[in-house]
């Protein structure tokens, strides 16, 4: 039979698998490859939590089907840190839910929330999950522009005024994956108040919130009066402690929106293995100091990656504030030509080049919605980021 499948006939490859197709069938080769492509931290899960997965999974109790929703002592550890953090008070059973990464959470919701012919406003540009998790469950996305100028709260009244039906929610994702800008409480007061005004839900991705380079740390958009009654907020362990392996995320926030979730999750998961969130717990309640110092190694590597790239003719870098991402702006590059005669006629192609002459993976901008633009994660030691800017310098010179 070679019939296609409706929902996958709506979605593109998924971009990291490319990514990673590539990247393998260059290393095959024998090309020595430099990944700037997914965000996987490299430094090590903080010893105390895997000592603890350790001494869990000794206990045969713990190899038993767990819980969907999470192990009571996890959800309790996460609202504990919603209180300290943000100072934000969560119900442990009502308003607080583990999930399989922040993704996994945001794709159940659309699940469990979206009709056919529902309108998500989604920003531009946005990780994948954000549009796509919403498309899978049979929604419609209007795309509002963020960054370079764009007056957001004003698309998204335009979006409210044309469309049919009204949007039922809205996605927001401070600090930004890919642009890793970040936002203050006087935006998430709009954001709130522009929901309530509206009716319409608000899910929150803050999976880089304790990845940060100024001194204020980012807000949740809970801190909002009244956020409770229209938001859901999405946080990960995976960037924050290390862990992106292990799989733990949350949601947090409106009841209705939780409950929602949980219902979905208990008929498709049986939550993680206990041994991961009982380690998970004990990263939530254990020492936080680590995380000064590893915000300090990766403002070294984001100014040291802005620096080098800015030194790139026709790249525009701007410096971020937060998560380990830059997405800089390659228009400059568009048009021109590669040794071999090929026009660089966007930022896919660009990519293509920098692979396969670079060898040097990354990410287009059009993946993530706006381009032209790449992404390029600084997850990786400083010696090779300099090796792969330097190696994208020169490829990039050698076009006419």
């Amino acid at each position: 039979m070679d019939q296609d499948f409706h929902r996958t006939r709506r979605l593109p490859p998924y971009v990291f698998a490319e990514v990673n197709r590539l990247k393998a069938k260059a290393r095959a080769s024998g090309e020595d490859i430099i990944d700037f492509g997914m965000g996987n931290p490299d430094q090590p899960t903080p010893k105390h939590i895997v000592d603890k997965m350790v001494e869990a999974i000794q206990d045969p109790r713990t190899h038993r089907y767990s819980n969907s929703r999470g192990i009571p002592g996890l959800r309790r550890a996460q609202a504990a840190y919603y209180q300290r953090r943000f100072g934000v008070e969560l119900d442990p059973e009502t308003e607080v839910i583990a999930t399989l990464g922040s993704k996994e959470g945001i794709a159940n919701l659309a699940q469990a929330i979206t009709s056919p012919g529902d309108i998500i406003l989604v920003p531009n540009p946005s990780y994948p999950i954000h549009p796509y998790g919403f498309i899978i469950a049979g929604a419609a996305i209007r795309h509002i522009p963020v960054g370079d100028g764009s007056d957001f709260m004003a698309g998204l009244e335009r979006a409210v005024r044309h469309s049919v039906p009204k949007p039922l929610a809205l996605v927001l994702n401070y600090p930004s994956n890919p642009t890793a800008e970040v936002v203050g409480l006087d935006f998430y007061e709009k954001a709130v108040g522009f929901a309530r005004k509206h009716g319409i839900y608000i899910i929150s991705d803050v999976a880089y919130s304790e990845i940060y380079f100024g001194d204020e740390p980012p807000p949740s958009i809970l801190q909002i009066p009244g956020a409770k009654d229209v938001a859901i907020e999405f946080s990960s362990m995976s960037k924050t402690y290390s862990m992106p392996g292990w799989r733990v995320g949350f949601g947090v926030g409106n009841k209705k929106l939780i409950d929602a979730l949980a219902r979905i999750k208990s008929y498709v998961d049986y939550g993680a293995f206990t041994p991961i969130q009982v380690a998970a717990t004990a990263a939530l309640n254990g020492p936080q100091d680590f995380l000064k110092e590893r915000n300090d190694a990766f403002k070294s590597r984001r100014d040291l990656v802005v620096s080098m790239l800015n030194q790139v003719n026709g790249f525009h870098c701007p410096t971020p504030e937060g998560a380990f991402y830059v997405y800089p702006d390659v228009s400059g590059v568009i048009g021109k030509t590669t040794p071999q005669g090929k026009k660089i006629a966007n930022d896919a192609d660009l990519i293509d080049y920098l692979l396969d002459e670079g060898r040097v993976a990354a990410v287009n901008g059009g993946a993530f919605g706006l381009e032209p633009a790449f992404r390029i994660s600084y997850a990786t030691s400083e010696t090779l980021l300099t090796e792969a800017c330097t190696r994208i310098q020169t490829a990039v010179n050698e076009l006419r």
